[in-house]
């Protein structure tokens, strides 16, 4: 059997979703790396190549999930459903970051996005779904840019927000500083 490589994307931004994919490899992929180093057309370039090269899954948790159950849970069940979906493909499980979120069979390695090539294939899965979800979303929410910052607390975003409040894609509980919110019962983080 073999490894099942886990990662998130969308932890921190202040709009679209949490993205979570699981991947375990078919046949071995080359030029994998943490999705935070690859460019743009690189990621999506193996985005293809993991698709047709693993089997996967990837789990979308939407800004009102989040704002509702809180990231960690959101998380957590991610987590879950990819595990029990690729249950039967692989036998063991490893997600980058430090913490297993309670989950007695999930392993978990500092920085393993960047060193274990199936959380590298995670990484961009994941990574590049949310990607392609904000530029599908930006025309229907023009004044917000999301396909040029994907929903992450920029200045430009800051401004677009308090211009034009929030819109159904902004996570409501994270509260920014820049806005003069406080953080308060149910918030997420602070940001700016």
């Amino acid at each position: 059997m073999s490894l099942c490589g886990i990662d998130e994307a969308g932890r921190g931004p202040i709009a679209g979703p949490l993205s979570v994919a699981g991947a375990i490899f078919i046949n071995e992929i080359e030029e994998l790396d943490d999705s935070k180093k690859l460019s743009e057309k690189k990621r999506e370039e193996l985005f293809d190549k993991i698709k047709e090269n693993c089997h996967y899954h990837i789990v979308f948790k939407s800004a009102k999930e989040i704002d509702e159950r809180g990231i960690s849970a959101c998380l957590k069940e991610s987590i879950k459903e990819i595990m029990e979906t690729l249950k039967d493909k692989c036998d063991e499980f490893l997600m980058d970051g430090n913490t297993s979120f309670g989950i007695d069979t999930l392993q978990h390695l500092i920085k393993a996005d960047a060193t274990i090539k199936e959380v590298s294939a995670a990484s961009i899965l994941a990574k590049v779904s949310r990607d392609k979800y904000m530029n599908e979303i930006a025309p229907k929410y023009k004044e917000y840019d999301f396909d040029k910052h994907k929903g992450y607390g920029t200045k430009a975003h800051v401004e677009a927000i308090k211009k034009y409040g929030r819109s159904d894609e902004h996570r409501v509980t994270f509260r920014l500083k820049a806005l003069g919110e406080e953080k308060g019962s149910g918030v997420q983080k602070s940001l700016f």
